[in-house]
């Protein structure tokens, strides 16, 4: 492991970082989320081999992070024709804001119901999805940093009952899968990253329970990755 990747380690590891310079050692706080993207070596990705070996990246330092998202290059005319098309308004300086984050649906029986909020029997997928055409009500970006910051500092969403048995479950799954295919470990680390993910899906909406529907977005999005 390179000295890069064991110093991310230990942030993420430890929260915090280690200094030794001019004689000096000392331990830094580093508590932060972290968001990092990588490219395969050799500039493709190999599915043969294992997430690790494509990136190059040891798998103590891979397992920190709670969700980790394979894109491939997958020639597509539809998605590639989109695709084109945002990329030359950028250039053009006429940004879509479609493809932005969707907030509020505007022609909804209710102006002010949330996406994620609105009851439904559809998965997270389909309710995400923008239909064309449709307006769009989005957050200033001020706002949503200071939603964002609200949400982390004041609101701390306990597990229900439901939802915990729920995310157990599909942790007992993922150990039977990874056991039967003789893939990457699944341990602890897992289990606790669907708790985090659970609890912030309900700290989204501000709510103090993570609930059933909560676990099962996070299960299906922890399917697609």
């Amino acid at each position: 492991m390179g000295n890069q990747h064991q110093a991310l380690l230990e942030a993420m590891e430890q929260q915090s970082i280690s200094l030794a310079k001019a004689g000096m050692v000392c331990s830094l706080p580093a508590r932060t989320s972290i968001v990092a993207a990588a490219n395969p070596v050799g500039g493709h990705y190999n599915k043969a081999k294992t997430v690790s070996e494509n990136l190059k990246m040891g798998s103590a330092l891979l397992s920190r992070f709670d969700l980790v998202f394979i894109l491939l290059d997958t020639p597509n005319e539809d998605h590639d024709h989109l695709l084109s098309e945002h990329v030359i308004a950028i250039r053009a300086g006429k940004q879509r804001t479609v493809s932005g984050a969707t907030v509020t649906r505007m022609n909804s029986q209710d102006s002010n119901t949330s996406v994620l909020e609105a009851v439904s029997d559809k998965p997270l997928s389909e309710r995400l999805k923008v239909v064309p055409g449709e307006k769009i009500d989005l957050i200033p970006h001020q706002l949503l940093r200071k939603y964002i910051g609200y949400a982390r500092q004041y609101v701390y969403p306990r597990l229900s009952t439901e939802a915990a048995q729920i995310l157990q479950d599909f942790y007992l799954e993922l150990r039977k899968q990874s056991q039967r295919l003789n893939s990457s470990p699944i341990t602890t680390r897992q289990l606790e990253s669907l708790i985090r993910l659970t609890e912030a899906r309900a700290r989204l909406e501000l709510r103090e329970e993570a609930t059933k529907e909560d676990a099962e977005d996070i299960v299906e999005v922890m399917k697609y990755r």
